[in-house]
């Protein structure tokens, strides 16, 4: 259903491959109903749920439309599919923001101080 919805928009409807994940939490039972289609992009749809479930969002579905542009990506293109869905889930407040190291629990890189001849 939501699917179909967003193959409505011609421009999602032409993409070479629309890869999809969701992590829907049920309450009662305490479990995810989650699944994935990689639409022919081999492995990204898995990839995809993998970053939902380690980020532990609930309540979503992610859907990151590619267009193949005459260049062959190769594994660099599951790092491009990943930021789009991190970059998305953070705009719309799903999962924080990591820029900031305190916010990450990351630890806080020292700058390197220079030296004068």
């Amino acid at each position: 259903m939501v699917l179909d919805k967003l193959y409505e928009n011609k421009k999602i409807a032409s993409a070479t491959h629309n890869i999809h994940a969701y992590r829907i939490y049920c309450e009662d039972k305490q479990t995810f109903l989650q699944d994935c289609e990689d639409d022919g992009e081999t492995a990204a749809g898995g990839r995809l749920l993998h970053l939902l479930q380690i980020l532990d969002v609930r309540n979503v579905m992610v859907v990151v439309s590619r267009w193949y542009g005459g260049i062959l990506l190769g594994p660099d293109r599951f790092k491009h599919i990943n930021n789009c869905a991190r970059n998305i889930l953070v705009e719309e407040n799903y999962i924080e923001s990591t820029d900031d190291p305190a916010k990450s629990g990351g630890k806080n890189k020292k700058q390197k101080s220079k030296k004068g001849k």
